[in-house]
């Protein structure tokens, strides 16, 4: 009778490992670029994405840039510059791109025209392109007598006049942008951030369904006068387990301009079904660093509910081998 009882629990525990082992394959992360918020438009395109000067008082700097049209339509796009920040929400608790917020890193973008049709460099210009062609833009930065010190940032925009029509039939309109980086060489350049909130998670979807993925996160405010650059890497050890993670060099990086706090994030997204991991985030600017750890169970909802199984199979079977034994005995005392 104990041999029959041991059978029963070795082969459900047996079952359980064989599905655990099954079911924990190399995870594979997604790349997703980090860094500033693309900016972006629905059928035209703008390129460069961003460009950066060295700018001095009472100097002329001149750049181009490529607008394609990618729609099958003649389009107009009226171009300029605007400032390049970013706008604290009360609501979100949380800092948003705005573009009409000007302060003292956004001055740039009053000292930046486009060159026309004609030659002359003026505010806004408007340009028609045909389906499916590429124009070059210049424009020009021209600036004051006295600068500040530190960064200056805008955006040019090219934003269409004409709707354009999406392969769903919706009529949209563009607004792809490029970001200008103003970097003054005159006065000091004062480079300082604060790193805060830490933290180690297991994501969780919108259902309130709790998954298997590791998200790392930190907040990262510029503190200084110039733009800065924050790394953030995040490393999973296994405990018990098979597979690891480590973030690539090339995705976790993230730009903040000043008066900005951003958040710098990672995510192990294709983590196994079951397994203890040891997990490290550092997130570092400049020669200044901040680092967590945290030791987080994995374990899939589908695994928890096959271990119900398994083990109510087990206690089941006890509870008949248990009233069997009881049944015996009583026969065998008559």
């Amino acid at each position: 009778m104990k041999n029959k009882l041991i059978n029963v629990v070795s082969l459900a525990v047996m079952s359980l490992l064989s599905f655990s082992l099954l079911s924990a394959p190399n995870a594979i992360a997604d790349e997703e670029p980090t860094g500033e918020t693309p900016i972006t438009g629905t059928s035209i395109r703008l390129m460069p994405t961003s460009k950066v000067f060295q700018i001095s008082s009472n100097s002329t700097y001149d750049g181009e840039m490529q607008i394609k049209n990618d729609g099958s339509s003649e389009i107009s796009v009226e171009v300029y510059s605007a400032p390049y920040s970013y706008v604290y929400s009360d609501e979100e608790d949380l800092y948003k791109l705005g573009f009409s917020n000007e302060n003292n890193f956004t001055q740039i973008s009053r000292w930046i025209t486009i060159k026309d049709a004609d030659g002359n460099f003026v505010e806004k210009p408007i340009f028609s392109i045909p389906a499916n062609t590429e124009i070059t833009v210049a424009y020009r930065i021209t600036t004051p007598n006295n600068i500040p010190s530190g960064g200056q940032y805008a955006v040019i925009f090219a934003h269409t006049l004409t709707s354009v029509v999406s392969a769903s039939g919706i009529r949209t309109e563009a607004s792809p942008g490029m970001v200008i980086y103003g970097r003054s060489l005159e006065g000091e350049a004062i480079t300082s951030a604060e790193i805060s909130d830490l933290e180690i998670k297991q994501s969780v979807t919108e259902s309130g369904t709790v998954r298997n993925n590791f998200y790392a996160s930190a907040k990262i405010k510029n503190t200084g006068n110039v733009d800065i650059n924050a790394t953030g890497k995040l490393k999973v050890e296994p405990i018990i387990g098979f597979s690891s993670y480590e973030t690539d060099q090339k995705m976790g990086y993230l730009s903040v301009i000043p008066e900005a706090e951003l958040v710098i994030s990672d995510e192990w997204k294709e983590t196994p079904t079951f397994g203890l991991y040891k997990a490290t985030w550092t997130v570092s600017v400049d020669d200044n660093s901040e680092t967590i750890e945290k030791i987080i169970f994995l374990i899939s909802p589908i695994f928890i509910i096959i271990t119900i199984i398994l083990l109510t199979i087990i206690v089941i079977g006890v509870i008949i081998l248990v009233r069997k034994r009881k049944a015996r005995r009583s026969r065998l005392a008559i």
